[in-house]
């Protein structure tokens, strides 16, 4: 019996001692403040295979993450797909942030399709589809031109099929009305995005605006305070959680009104530092998203199923990227001073457990599978200096600026504003790590200026981006430091490049026209201009119906000037001369031909006749297309009056003015035509300009050798654009270089 116990008491040792061994071995029995992803993850002491004295350990397979990533991909790919096949296949004007549209169209250029029922649709559905999918890009632009749509549509009554023909909308159906609307609409959407009623003024007066007035400043804020209105008492209402996310993390929102923010004169340095470095890299985040647009134009040339995979690329990779980048980081305890609950699972909050035990958090988790807008608060937080690791950090930054770089220009609703956010926020909280013991500034503080340094080195906005971040941030304090870090970065950014919606526009092709000519335009004359192009087509103030037909259908000019021969100058001069009596609108000349406007003999027609005939309502109209109109051939042999319906009062300029002085013009009145006219009149050589359609005028009317014609030529938009006057005259690229 003493044996066999012995014997025993030695086994049990012998048992112990290799438990003993294999606790010292197994992972899984260190504490839990380390991260799982470091661990061997191995099975107990109980089914160790025992071959003598060597121990086999045994390590299981894990389905659980592999399932959530396909979840994870699988539905943020069906939104996606939702989002671009909407924008691909009826609305291709809904896809990208409609803000270079929206400029383009302030500054004169209408963009077929832009504001429609169809549009507006898919721009709500698409940015809802793109956002939740988790793509890097913001609501901001979407929400621009949704409010933009909406503005348009409003001041046309409904859709073009369905518009509703109230009295008062009659007031808003002209271009100059719906101008001012459409600004309004745009700043409504930037104060809907930020919650910043008087940054969204001051966005449209400096960003998308080109012609400016004192009753647009109060329409436009009057717009704006109508919806942080709504926008708080929405809030209110959906504070306990009824709405969803909105209301708790819907939207960008960071208020660090109650957060001391100390720094004193050698701050200066670190802030100069945000400041020039946030205007090198928005200028190369310029240059880089350039050449991706260009290869993106190349790819969605080739058809609509590309644009489609394209997109659904960028959406898999994304989520690849998100959930898988998280496994990097390590697990870090939860502090027990922390206010809110640590770890939280829910869809909204701070610290994400992700693959952590209990108690503790992955930070990148917290940043990267999160919205766009927690996000952003998370890493403008203040008084957390060790809640994120700088490789954490440094991840997140390099993530979002390629994902900065590929996710724009698919075909989905983005926007601009919230990807620099988040690449600015990275690499200001990077720098405030690194500058932490030499400076008085928070880690929150640094990638606040760091978010703004970006946004002004890329998109070189300053007064209104100031008022937005105070706007943001509640906070008066942070006004000089902000103001310092936007005036550097901006000024940096301008000696590499253009802004990014001035690069947008040239690469859609969008004649926008600039505030400041280029210096080489003073050296160069609008008649210079003008005697490159063709002759210019103009009428008879009584024309023939043939001659108005032909001259629509061989030209797509929309401005046509009316002469008037056999005119005694008052002066006295026995010499009949030529009178330019104004200019004609293509759209007036086809309500002429729908109308039937036409004349047995030529004759001028009294007042009377012309209002009962047409409606102002009808002339503010820019429907038809000539092809739409039937006429017969003995209507062709008819005349139509064009001087009741011709603008005699255009704006002209002499032949001799610079081109830099008649951009200028052109630009700040907001003209559509410029008409020039010949510096000495009566004298010189004889031009007829009158027709360039000889085969179908009468020869007595068209080679009338007795009078000199008083207009030298149009100019439009397209003539006074730099690049179009380098084609024609390619000797001034020297002088534009130099």
């Amino acid at each position: 019996m003493s044996e066999e116990s012995s014997m025993r008491k030695d086994s049990t040792s012998i048992n112990d001692t290799m438990e003993e061994e294999v606790e010292e071995r197994d992972p899984e029995r260190n504490p839990l403040n380390e991260p799982l992803l470091k661990r061997n993850r191995t099975l107990s002491s109980n089914p160790l295979a025992l071959v003598g004295a060597k121990v086999s350990y045994i390590e299981s397979l894990d389905y659980e993450y592999l399932t959530g990533f396909l979840y994870f991909v699988g539905i943020n790919f069906l939104l996606t797909f939702v989002a671009a096949i909407l924008c691909v296949c009826f609305a291709p004007t809904a896809a990208g942030p409609g803000i270079p549209e929206i400029k383009a169209y302030l500054n004169g250029v209408d963009t077929p399709n832009m504001y429609g029922a169809t549009t507006l649709f898919v721009k709500i559905i698409g940015s809802i589809g793109a956002v939740s999918a988790g793509l890097d890009l913001g609501k901001e632009g979407p929400l621009v031109h949704i409010g933009s749509c909406i503005a348009s549509l409003l001041g046309q009554g409904g859709p073009d099929n369905y518009r509703i023909k109230w009295q008062w909308l009659r007031y808003f159906n002209n271009d100059r009305d719906r101008r001012d609307l459409i600004t309004c609409g745009a700043s409504s959407g930037v104060c809907a995005a930020f919650r910043a009623p008087v940054g969204g003024v001051l966005f449209a007066l400096e960003e998308v605006a080109t012609w400016w007035r004192s009753a647009l400043l109060w329409r436009t804020f009057c717009s704006t305070a109508v919806v942080v209105v709504v926008l708080r008492a929405t809030i209110e209402l959906c504070h306990k959680g009824k709405c969803g996310l909105f209301g708790e993390g819907g939207l960008i929102m960071f208020d660090v009104s109650d957060v001391t923010v100390r720094y004193n004169v050698m701050d200066i340095i670190p802030v100069v530092i945000i400041g020039v470095l946030g205007g090198v890299l928005g200028s190369l985040y310029n240059y880089l998203l350039h050449k991706v647009l260009r290869v993106y134009n190349l790819i969605n040339q080739k058809g609509k199923m590309y644009k489609l995979l394209l997109s659904l690329s960028v959406a898999v990779f994304t989520s690849v990227c998100q959930y898988g980048l998280p496994f990097l980081a390590k697990c870090t305890p939860c502090d027990p001073s922390f206010p809110d609950v640590c770890p939280t699972n829910g869809r909204s909050g701070n610290f994400k457990q992700f693959n952590c035990p209990d108690g503790h958090y992955n930070d990148l988790a917290t940043l990267l599978l999160t919205t766009n807008d927690d996000a952003v608060r998370n890493i403008f937080s203040t008084n957390t200096p060790l809640e994120y690791q700088p490789s954490s950090i440094l991840i997140f930054f390099a993530l979002y600026c390629i994902l900065g770089l590929i996710t724009f220009g698919i075909a989905v609703p983005s926007g601009l504003f919230l990807p620099i956010i988040l690449m600015g926020s990275g690499y200001g909280r990077l720098l405030g790590i690194l500058m932490g013991p030499h400076t008085n500034i928070d880690q929150g503080l640094f990638a606040v200026l760091g978010a703004a340094s970006l946004m002004a080195g890329s998109m070189r906005m300053t007064v209104s981006l100031c008022v937005i971040f105070l706007e943001l941030t509640n906070n008066l304090l942070l006004l000089p430091i902000t103001m310092i870090v936007l005036l550097i970065a901006k000024t940096v950014g301008d000696s590499f490049n253009p802004s990014i919606y001035e690069i947008i526009l040239h690469l859609k092709g969008l004649p926008f026209m600039d505030a400041n000519p280029e210096p080489w335009m003073r050296n160069l004359t609008v008649g210079e201009l003008v005697d490159v192009k063709p002759a210019v087509v103009s009428f008879t103030g009584i024309e023939k119906v043939a001659n108005i037909v032909n001259a629509l259908r061989h030209t797509t000019h929309n401005g046509f000037p009316v002469m008037d021969g056999g005119v005694v100058p008052p002066t006295g001069v026995a010499n009949e001369a030529t009178e330019l009596h104004g200019i004609i609108l293509r759209a007036h000349l086809i309500q002429v031909l729908k109308k039937k406007w036409f004349l047995k003999e030529k004759r001028r027609t009294e007042e009377w006749e012309v209002r009962e005939k047409f409606t102002w309502v009808e002339l503010a109209e820019r429907e038809g297309n000539i092809e739409d109109v039937a006429v017969t051939k003995e209507e062709m042999e008819m005349f139509v009056d064009l001087h009741p319906l011709t603008n005699t009062t255009p704006f002209t300029v002499l032949e001799s003015m610079s081109v830099a002085k008649a951009m200028v013009l052109f630009r700040q009145v907001g003209l559509r035509h410029m008409l020039v006219v010949p510096k000495y009149q009566g004298s010189g050589e004889i031009k007829d300009y009158l027709y360039i359609f000889p085969e179908i005028q009468d020869a007595k009317d068209t080679r009338d050798k007795n009078r000199v014609s008083p207009v030298v030529g149009i100019l439009t938009r397209q003539d006074l654009l730099p690049y179009n006057i380098l084609a024609v005259f390619p000797h001034l690229e020297k002088s534009k270089r130099k």
